[in-house]
């Protein structure tokens, strides 16, 4: 679908009046389908994941912040 196209057609008022609510809403899924909200996610899959290299939060200190420690391996 040619976005450029859609924004003209919904730019021109006399065109866009034509649009009832269920052809505004069939729209919908053409912008937002190819919308990624978390960037795009190259997976690795001949490497592993390093467990200890991981850092979880600790327990609050006294002054609210937030004490950091490594994942320790026993």
């Amino acid at each position: 679908m040619n976005t450029l196209m859609l924004q003209d057609i919904l730019g021109d008022p006399e065109r866009a009046d034509l649009l009832t609510p269920a052809d505004r809403r069939g729209l919908t899924p053409l912008f937002w389908s190819r919308v990624r909200p978390y960037g795009e996610v190259n997976l690795d899959m001949d490497t592993r994941l390093d467990p200890t290299a991981a850092t979880v939060p600790g327990p609050r200190a006294a002054d609210g912040k937030t004490v950091r420690s490594t994942v320790q391996r026993t």
